[in-house]
């Protein structure tokens, strides 16, 4: 185990997130995501009385974002094939108001501001946030013509701050030595 021994525990919740990337015949790319909350134990949900078993999901949702080589959001398409209220399936329409936009920087943000709240719903609004560096690995590892340049990689994450030792191996030009 890579984390430090934990202090005496048990298992109150489970939350899974698979993504996937994949490049279309079409020339577009398609990227799935599915989460599934699980509780070890039987739960009550406000919304029925009787009893989620153990191990069953409480949540089991699909989103599936499609975009063009631009990184330009084609289509949207999500399903809420488990959900606590039948309401809940209404939230898979609220994703459309990012059909257009690109997954670049800020997505995150865009995706925040726009179905924050009572806009839409939360579980597909943190994986929408997500999809977007799964994307962006999927496509820009497909093919090295899209990979982005030195000045799009500086000081988008820790490793490629201008600081850093990663800088300065890659491009040296772009490096500066750590504030004193």
């Amino acid at each position: 185990m890579p984390l430090p021994p934990p202090a005496a525990r048990r298992e109150v919740h489970q939350r899974t997130i698979e993504m996937q990337a994949f490049a279309r015949a079409d020339g577009l790319f398609d990227v799935e995501a599915r989460l599934i909350d699980r509780k070890p134990f039987d739960f009550v949900r406000p919304s029925s009385p009787q009893p989620v078993p153990a191990g069953v999901p409480l949540h089991d949702l699909w989103v599936r974002l499609t975009v063009d080589g631009e990184l330009t959001v084609r289509a949207i398409a999500a399903a809420s094939d488990v959900t606590p209220w039948a309401l809940c399936c209404e939230a898979e329409g609220t994703l459309q108001v990012l059909v257009g936009e690109r997954l670049a920087r800020g997505w995150s943000a865009k995706v925040k501001e726009r179905l924050r709240s009572a806009a839409g719903c939360t579980h597909l609004m943190e994986m929408l946030v997500t999809m977007g560096t799964t994307a962006l690995q999927g496509i820009r590892g497909s093919d090295p013509s899209r990979r982005p340049s030195p000045e799009a990689k500086l000081d988008s994450c820790y490793a490629y701050g201008r600081e850093r030792s990663v800088v300065r191996m890659l491009w040296p030009e772009h490096h500066r030595p750590p504030p004193a």
